[in-house]
């Protein structure tokens, strides 16, 4: 038997905040449940059986957070907030969405938007050294550098270092115009890209010419001991076993590291040993160091890629 509830929400801002883009957020709810949505102004008309309408109820109380205020609510939050539901951790949820990383230059709050991604934060924390590891769009390098920008500018380290290797992913870089570091500079792109969300473009570059911000390719990391300084090295899946050991054995006193990369993506050579993977097998015992992976679920671009994602994941299977 169908039956119907009416939410009434307490704005038009807290209404498009639940419906999300051409009411995408509507549809995800329907799916997730099997009720029928329907929003005319601030009101929302849930249709369904009985348990169908109570687990929709449940799900769109549970984002409450999030549209009574107007803040756009996501597929991934929905995605988590159901899990949340059928692992009874609602109160993990809770601390999710009041665990406010950062709030960006064009005004967005930066917060954990899955279960693997709060761990992940809660091992930066907590840990020295940290492996992060899974597919591209979870916010591996984004939400560590995040971490790193609100650690450098609350004066918890002296010196921000993001490094990656500059390994050719279908072209080489002889053939790229300009001098070494312009060379290079789009393989740290990903790295600036994260830093200009919380610090102005002019502000970062002053900052890098002090050397507090030192944004640079892995090879320029040999020989040094890095002191008070928080470390992210991206795109580790590229480095050989001999690179990886090089830059783990640089962490100094006062020091945090972050090493993520996604095992799946080398651009080695085929019979080269990715540095990641050999590291996750030696280390994988030895205390003081977190290790986190993400999986296809905590991808938080695009819905598209996470299907992408699960797609390539089924054919390697």
């Amino acid at each position: 038997m169908t039956e119907r509830l009416t939410i009434e929400l307490p704005s038009i801002e807290s209404a498009m905040a639940l419906s999300g883009y051409q009411e995408d957020n509507l549809k995800t709810l329907s799916k997730q449940t099997g009720a029928q949505l329907v929003l005319r102004g601030q009101e929302l008309h849930i249709s369904g059986t009985a348990s169908q309408i109570e687990l929709c109820q449940k799900l769109v109380q549970s984002l409450k957070d999030f549209w009574k205020t107007g803040k756009a609510v996501t597929g991934v939050d929905i995605l988590t907030a159901r899990h949340a539901l059928n692992t009874n951790q609602q109160e993990e949820l809770t601390a999710i969405h009041q665990d406010v990383l950062a709030t960006t230059r064009r005004g967005m709050e930066v917060r954990a938007k899955t279960f693997r991604q709060r761990q992940y934060i809660q091992a930066i924390r907590t840990h020295d050294l940290i492996f992060c590891t899974g597919p591209a769009g979870t916010g591996k390098t984004y939400l560590a550098a995040i971490i790193a920008v609100q650690a450098l500018l609350s004066d918890q380290y002296e010196r921000l270092i993001l490094t990656r290797p500059a390994v050719e992913a279908g072209e080489r870089l002889g053939f790229l115009p300009g001098d070494l570091q312009q060379k290079v500079n789009p393989y740290l792109r990903p790295l600036y890209d994260a830093l200009y969300e919380l610090i102005d473009p002019e502000k970062t570059a002053n900052l890098m010419e002090r050397g507090i911000i030192e944004v640079a390719p892995l090879a320029y990391m040999r020989g040094r001991t890095l002191n008070n300084a928080f470390v992210i090295l991206d795109e580790a899946q590229n480095t050989t076993p001999a690179q990886m050991k090089m830059v783990l054995t640089r962490l100094g006193f006062r020091s945090r590291m972050v090493v993520t990369g996604d095992t799946t993506q080398t651009d080695l050579p085929i019979n080269q040993s990715s540095g990641l993977s050999v590291a996750l097998k030696i280390l994988q015992n030895v205390e003081g160091i977190a290790f986190c992976e993400f999986s296809q679920a905590d991808v938080v671009r695009n819905p598209l890629v996470q299907r992408i994602v699960a797609a390539y994941e089924r054919h390697d299977k």
